[in-house]
């Protein structure tokens, strides 16, 4: 790791890490001793004067897409291409232990769509094959509202619906073609019904969701419910957010329904809204938060500094304040 920020910040960046605060992020579920670990080389080996480590979920919130006053409680569905997470963050204080993560991610649908491909017998150089089908997911890929629809239409007319991929084998130089068709939406199908995929997971993405935010405090509940924010390049399927939005609600609606029927009447119970956030730069919605919080003045202040280092050790790096005075 030494070896690849050294990599990072005189080959790239081409800056000298003496002069520059860094902001470093890590995943929900690292353990604590990673934090002191990052702390002791940066400040030892680098020598940076100032050091913030920030969790990456809070900065996908920190963005603050939707509006000019950032929200900073919210859920963070984190899908990426090697993991998917669902962290509640109340505050920009990250809710430890409602983190739920689940095990399909986007590697999972480039797998699924490659393997579709194949067991239909469609004619793609073995070698190219996951290959073309990371493109295909990426190019052709949206969610679906409803299957069996979907199934009808592309049955009803092929040609609107199924595309071609043409390519060159890498080895010969030949030219091929082959269709995409069902796998346009079975493949972000799985975060939906993972039972299509693998019978390992069955819980779809929007179960985890009710289930993350019905174990955070009861308090915070409502405004998790309202502020559902998408980061990561696996959400940017088309329709992504609706799908989820409506499945969401979909839960969350029975229960109130069942908890008004145990009552029998003595009171209604306030409908709760469901709102899944979507904005064009998902994909890169950690950057992007980091990049804003990192320009701000308040930063500077809640960066742990070389002497703190010096003083306490790298324990300081466990805790990294949360910037309260900024919105």
């Amino acid at each position: 790791m030494e070896r690849f920020w050294q990599q990072c910040i005189f080959n790239y960046l081409r800056c000298d890490p003496e002069d520059h605060y860094f902001l470093l992020t890590e995943s929900p579920l690292t353990a604590p001793e990673n934090r002191e670990y990052t702390g002791e080389i940066m400040f030892e080996t680098f020598n940076v004067p100032g050091l913030y480590l920030a969790v990456q979920p809070v900065l996908a919130l920190a963005a603050g897409y939707t509006t000019s006053k950032c929200e900073m409680t919210g859920v963070v569905v984190d899908v990426g291409d090697g993991a998917t997470h669902v962290v509640p963050v109340a505050d920009g204080y990250v809710i430890g232990s409602s983190i739920k993560s689940i095990p399909l991610s986007g590697k999972d649908v480039t797998l699924f769509v490659q393997q579709l491909m194949r067991e239909r017998g469609e004619h793609v150089p073995p070698e190219d094959s996951l290959e073309i089908a990371r493109k295909v997911k990426e190019m052709y890929c949206y969610t679906s509202s409803d299957i069996v629809k979907e199934y009808n239409k592309h049955d009803r007319e092929p040609s609107k619906y199924i595309k071609q991929w043409r390519g060159i084998k890498p080895k010969t130089g030949a030219p091929y073609s082959c269709d995409v068709g069902y796998e346009r939406f079975l493949g972000p199908e799985i975060f939906f019904n993972p039972e299509i995929y693998s019978d390992d997971f069955t819980t779809p993405l929007p179960s985890v969701i009710d289930k993350c935010i019905q174990s955070a405090p009861i308090d915070t509940r409502r405004a998790l419910y309202k502020n559902v924010v998408l980061s990561g390049g696996s959400t940017m399927f088309k329709d992504f957010n609706r799908r989820l939005q409506r499945d969401l609600k979909k839960i969350v609606d029975a229960r109130i329904l069942a908890s008004d029927a145990r009552l029998g009447g003595e009171g209604k119970t306030q409908p709760v809204e469901v709102n899944v956030v979507s904005h064009p730069i998902q994909r890169f919605a950690v950057w992007f938060g980091g990049s804003v919080l990192a320009s701000t003045p308040e930063f500077y202040a809640a960066c742990h500094t070389k002497a703190e280092y010096e003083e306490y050790g790298a324990s300081i790096c466990r805790t990294n304040p949360v910037f309260k005075g900024m919105y």
